[in-house]
């Protein structure tokens, strides 16, 4: 078998979102960016809208939402931004979500997550991380299959971590009821999770067009944080992860897979700093683990996340 020719792009570490959709024009697309109200969301949003796409904010808070919306509208001039609740770690928000969509879509911005949080169980009694950044995702992106179809053409962005070089996916294990619970563990796995779903999805779907891509943002200080200590958070800064990026910066290569013609046709790949990502080398926080692009795991993670979602 070949090894298909890494995507190479003229954007780096610090290209924001906006200049990367600088020569685009997304007039008559439709985007879907969970957790599109803050963080790199939110400029993931803007970037999408200021190039003419319709762009909807799934969000848990939508009175935050809304807010970003009007401040959406009000920088971009676009109006087509559109607010709907959606929360991840409630498989009925999710079905509402899937059931209110009408009409093709064109890019599914898996966005939203949560990082390293104390333990805490959804009512299923599934760890909450992943729950939230992987099944959540996986739920809202098989419910919406139909209108990426209808597409001809449609993009999933799964935004995974460098933490998922601390963990594969346990399938052993994966809610952490035999072994001690770690968030940094449970929050790997679910970054390694969100890689496994871009090569599975591709395998499955991309004879209808739709094509899913993971990567890496960058370290980028917003709410994400919110359950990390600021003396974890200097270590971190401190390691191989060193310069944080702007939220601009972090949210470009979200939209870079998202959207640049350079990826037709592309899927089942990582990227990072604008660029797709080789392996991972041992002693660094690049790239790509070699379990994250398994395909027998890929397959794996898609039958338990559907023997999940069936209950």
């Amino acid at each position: 078998m070949t090894t298909p020719t890494p995507v190479t792009t003229p954007f780096d570490s610090e290209t924001t979102a906006l200049e990367v959709v600088r020569e685009l024009d997304l007039t008559g697309r439709r985007a879907v960016v969970t957790g599109g109200a803050s963080g790199i969301g939110v400029e993931t949003a803007r970037a999408l809208a200021s190039a003419g796409a319709d762009v909807t904010l799934a969000v848990r808070n939508t009175e935050a939402g809304q807010r970003a919306a009007a401040d959406l509208t009000a920088a971009t001039g676009n109006d087509r931004i559109l607010v709907a609740p959606l929360d991840l770690d409630d498989l009925a928000s999710v079905a509402a979500f899937v059931r209110n969509w009408d009409g093709p879509l064109h890019m599914l911005v898996n966005n939203a997550g949560i990082m390293a949080s104390p333990e805490m169980r959804t009512e299923q009694g599934w760890e909450m991380q992943f729950a939230t950044n992987h099944l959540g995702h996986f739920a809202l992106a098989t419910g919406l299959r139909p209108a990426l179809a209808a597409a001809d053409g449609a993009r999933i962005v799964s935004v995974s971590s460098a933490a998922h070089l601390r963990s594969p996916v346990v399938f052993s294990d994966i809610h952490f009821r035999q072994r001690p619970y770690d968030p940094w563990l449970a929050y790997g796995q679910s970054k390694t999770a969100n890689v496994l779903f871009a090569v599975e999805a591709t395998r499955r779907w991309a004879d209808d067009g739709i094509y899913a891509n993971a990567l890496m943002p960058g370290a980028i200080r917003t709410n994400l944080q919110r359950y990390i200590s600021e003396e974890e958070l200097a270590r971190m800064r401190s390691g191989a992860a060193a310069s944080f990026k702007t939220p601009e910066q972090g949210a470009a290569t979200s939209v870079l897979v998202a959207t640049s013609p350079l990826l037709d046709g592309v899927g089942g790949r990582y990227f990072e700093d604008c660029q797709e990502a080789g392996p991972n080398q041992p002693g660094t926080r690049t790239g790509w683990a070699p379990y994250a692009r398994d395909p027998e795991a890929a397959e794996q993670l898609w039958t338990v996340s559907e023997e999940h979602l069936k209950g």
